[in-house]
């Protein structure tokens, strides 16, 4: 088995925000996004640092840049990166809900090394000092939005006509009374003429959410089946997410189970208009009714989810893996995650602490390949008897010929404390 190339020694990454690695097929540049903590490699001095890996993927050297000195330490703070028309690279970053400025950097053209000065949108006049989180970059009818939980913590929108150089205020995607935490969580991807999305209620930890389908074309948001929710989306006021077409419904029983406090995980769309998503429940109906706090508070049984909608028909979802116990103690729904090959919607990366051949429990969470076909999937090994967790891997798109598999390794406590390095599996496309 090849061995990964550290290529970070202190990064980790949300899963909210994209692109988070992309590569140059020009130049063969693979640029990945992270944030350093304190318990890492460099320390207090490094904590909080906006860093970006610039891999040089003919040799294989790497080097880290530093897009935000000590900015702070979360994972949520990691950039979304662009490739601009005219060669130049675009970043854009948050704070976790500290402030209320979407934050931006130009690189020098063709130099993701070399980066202008720091610009800011200000969101406070629309967000009353409540904050902004995430970063989400796609180009629609030639202009480029920026996705971002803003108002009342619903999905809000940046739109720039200069490819990132100014922004202004686009509007809310949809919206609903806020329960605890925030509202929907979601996940974008994108043609240039139409942008589909996954989406929640809330958070799972406050509300039983299920999981909504739209997309973003000619100027309306409409349901999976083509039927017009918002004819002039991000104008005026916005809908509930729930006048979507539901995926997975919250209380849905699968194999006898009934499954709860969905999440959205990653969303990626094929040549021929096909897209997949990978969707995370609970499966956590309390043994006796004493058991249900505690079961609540520490959810020991999490399933990943493979869902796919056919152009113009219905959504096929079936159950993927066992995703294993959360991630976090104060975070019960957090896991490793997984990513879809952007170039393969049929092949996914899989983190689980559960081998998915055999339903053996492991040490730690392992990174494990699955090909999709039919109604199963065949599984392969990535990572084997670690002695570390490995976590949120990513395929960066860019580059059709090859799959720049990353993740990062290491303890992780929490969104603000962990000791991670960041590595890279380059393999050429088969």
């Amino acid at each position: 088995m090849r061995e990964p190339q550290v290529i970070n020694d202190n990064g980790a990454w949300c899963w909210f925000q994209d692109e988070r690695a992309v590569v140059d097929p020009d130049s063969q540049a693979l640029v990945v996004g992270s944030i350093a903590a304190a318990e890492g490699p460099g320390g207090a001095e490094r904590s909080g640092n906006v860093e970006l890996t610039v891999v040089d993927l003919r040799s294989g050297s790497s080097e880290v840049v530093v897009l935000d000195e000590r900015f702070e330490a979360d994972d949520h703070d990691v950039p979304a990166l662009w490739r601009r028309a005219d060669g130049r690279w675009l970043a854009v970053y948050t704070k976790h809900k500290t402030d209320d400025l979407t934050r931006w950097r130009v690189s020098e053209p063709g130099d993701p090394r070399t980066w202008g000065p720091v610009r800011t949108f200000d969101w406070s006049e629309f967000t009353g000092g409540r904050g902004v989180t995430y970063s989400n970059l796609h180009r629609l009818d030639g202009r480029l939005y920026c996705f971002a939980r803003a108002v009342n913590d619903d999905p809000c929108a940046l739109v720039s006509d200069d490819d990132g150089d100014s922004w202004t205020y686009a509007g809310k995607l949809f919206t609903r009374p806020k329960v605890g935490y925030v509202n929907g969580y979601t996940r974008y991807v994108s043609t240039p003429t139409r942008i589909d999305l996954v989406t929640t209620d809330h958070h799972p930890r406050d509300y039983d959410n299920s999981i909504y389908h739209g997309y973003l074309e000619g100027g309306a948001l409409h349901r999976s089946d083509g039927t017009v929710v918002d004819p002039v989306a991000l104008k005026g006021e916005a809908p509930s997410q729930v006048e979507l077409t539901t995926v997975l419904r919250a209380g849905s029983v699968w194999d006898g189970e009934p499954m709860t406090h969905c999440w959205t995980i990653d969303i990626r769309r094929a040549d021929d208009g096909t897209v997949a998503a990978v969707l995370l429940a609970r499966q956590d109906t309390p043994d006796k009714p004493e058991d249900a706090f505690e079961r609540r508070r520490n959810v020991l049984d999490h399933r990943y989810f493979y869902a796919r909608l056919a152009p113009g028909g219905e959504w096929e979802v079936r159950q993927l893996a066992k995703a294993g116990a959360g991630l976090l103690p104060h975070e019960q729904d957090y896991t490793g995650l997984v990513a879809i090959d952007p170039y393969d919607i049929e092949s996914l990366y899989v983190s689980t602490p559960i081998d998915p051949r055999d339903g053996t429990e492991l040490a730690h969470h392992e990174i494990f390949h699955a090909r999709v076909a039919g109604t199963g999937a065949t599984w392969t090994p990535v990572t084997e008897n670690s002695a570390v967790d490995n976590l949120r891997p990513i395929v960066a798109p860019g580059d059709p010929a090859r799959i720049p598999l990353l993740w990062f390794r290491g303890p992780m406590t929490a969104s603000q404390h962990y000791d991670c390095e960041v590595v890279l599996l380059d393999q050429p496309r088969e």
